[in-house]
């Protein structure tokens, strides 16, 4: 078993994550639920890895611990060479701030907010430049086809056109991981193909690690690498027998 240091210094170098042994239980009523069991598990720089599993088998739950969001009870999560299990909620908050991309199911934008304002808001977060701001959201909107868009309303658009709005929000600060929970199922079949054609093409783009959460097998056909979760465990080896 290799030290902290040790570990860090390793996972940097070779891994995007890694996941020891991570176990994280919820309490309902008089009921323990093991909504993950016992995960181990890496990934590499750039890859783009799916979670398929049926609601309730753990996937966003997985997602939230990689992102911060929750804290697991037992194991180690490594995100980049940093163990995100010993932050302190300080630096949680800056962690989920500015070295993850999150994107929701119903895309969680400000509907006060332009299309460019929801997409600049994390980087008017971070106090940057404005001029910097407004470059940086021009580069993502034109990348995600929607500069035309950059003065509408969320109302204004459609939902394939909001989810992309989510992306290029998760992408604006430059994040090494981006984290997709079910982002295609508030979309109709053509859209939510449209939409991980463009995520997928984004994360080779911006050489960015994107792990999806999703129940669908057609999402999960634009990621390099399937796994399948059940019961809060992940199988490999399912997951390889899917793709022959």
């Amino acid at each position: 078993m290799l030290y902290a240091a040790e570990r860090t210094a390793k996972v940097e170098i070779e891994n995007m994550i890694e996941l020891e042994s991570v176990t994280k239980t919820y309490t309902l009523g008089q009921q323990r639920i093991v909504a993950v069991n016992d995960v181990s598990l890496t990934i590499e720089p750039g890859e783009f890895v799916a979670i398929m599993g049926k609601s309730g088998c753990g996937k966003t739950t997985l997602l939230s611990l990689l992102g911060g969001l929750d804290r697991p009870d037992r194991g180690h999560i490594w995100v980049d060479g940093q163990d995100v299990t010993q932050l302190s909620d300080v630096e949680l908050t800056r962690y989920r701030r500015d070295q993850v991309g999150i994107v929701f199911q119903f895309f969680n934008l400000i509907p006060i907010l332009t299309v460019l304002e929801n997409v600049a808001l994390p980087f008017t977060l971070q106090g940057r430049p404005e001029r910097e701001v407004q470059a940086r959201a021009e580069e993502l909107l034109k990348d995600v086809d929607l500069w035309q868009r950059r003065n509408h309303y969320p109302h204004e658009i459609s939902g394939g056109e909001m989810q992309r709005v989510a992306i290029a929000r998760a992408l604006i600060n430059r994040p090494h991981l981006v984290l997709a929970d079910e982002p295609t199922g508030n979309l109709d079949s053509r859209t939510g193909h449209q939409v991980m054609e463009m995520m997928a093409q984004l994360s080779q783009r911006h050489n960015t690690t994107f792990v999806l959460a999703t129940h669908s097998s057609e999402a999960a056909s634009f990621a390099s690498r399937k796994l399948l979760m059940r019961d809060g465990s992940l199988s490999f080896e399912e997951a390889a027998r899917e793709e022959t």
